[in-house]
Formats: C-alpha cells, structure tokens, sequence
C-alpha cells in the first residue's frame, strides 16, 4: 500500500517534469502581431459632449469595451476582413437615451481611430 502511493506520487511528478520540459522546449504560441488596434470617442449629436459608459462591442464576437469619462475607447481584437462595431447605450439613466448604431470597418490593415455621433431618442 505504502509503496503504491509512493509510486503514484513519483510518477506524477515524472509527468510534471516533462510537461515542463516540453512547455521550454516548444514553448507556447507566440502572437505574430496581427492584432489590430480600434480606438475612438462617441459623442452626442445634440450637445458635441463626450458619452460615458456606450458599450462598443464586436458583431458576433463576445468581445466588448464600455467608453471612460471622456468617451474614448480603446481594444485589440482580431485582423479580419471585414469588422462590425456596435455601440449601445445599455444604461440609459446616466447619458439620456442614445440610439444604437453599428459601424462597419473594411479597410482593416492598418491601426484605427473613430469619431462616433450618435443620436439622442
């Protein structure tokens, strides 16, 4: 019994010793930089005043930021063809009421910035 669990016991670290030397040697995947960088400000069409807390998300994606004090946003995500932003006004009681709007982006080859009006209900 005793010399059982030893050998469990020294076999798992056996294994563990060699995911390790396996991780070093190969290491993990690299990121080949092919991310791309989608940054910008929403701001109200009525008053030209930057709106906090729009969530911008990726169409399709689960992917999703929420805009600071000053509107601005800023994420990476996937280089694509073809990318659909949508910006929602999810908590209504802060900023007014906004309508949605989705921002279709198909020169993606290089880095981004946008400037988002939307329209208040």
């Amino acid at each position: 019994m005793k010399r059982n669990v030893i050998r469990q016991i020294v076999g798992g670290l056996s294994l563990t010793s060699a995911m390790f030397v396996f991780q070093a040697c190969y290491g993990t995947p690299q990121d080949f930089g092919l991310d791309l960088l989608i940054e910008g400000q929403v701001k109200s069409k009525t008053s030209g005043l930057p709106i906090k807390g729009i969530k911008v998300s990726v169409a399709d994606n689960m992917q999703y930021t929420w805009t600071n004090e000053e509107g601005e946003f800023s994420f990476y995500t996937e280089m694509l063809e073809e990318l659909t932003l949508r910006f929602q006004d999810v908590d209504s009681i802060k900023n007014g009421l906004h309508v949605d709007k989705d921002t279709v982006l198909t020169d993606l080859s290089k880095d981004i910035y946008l400037d988002i009006v939307l329209e208040e209900k």
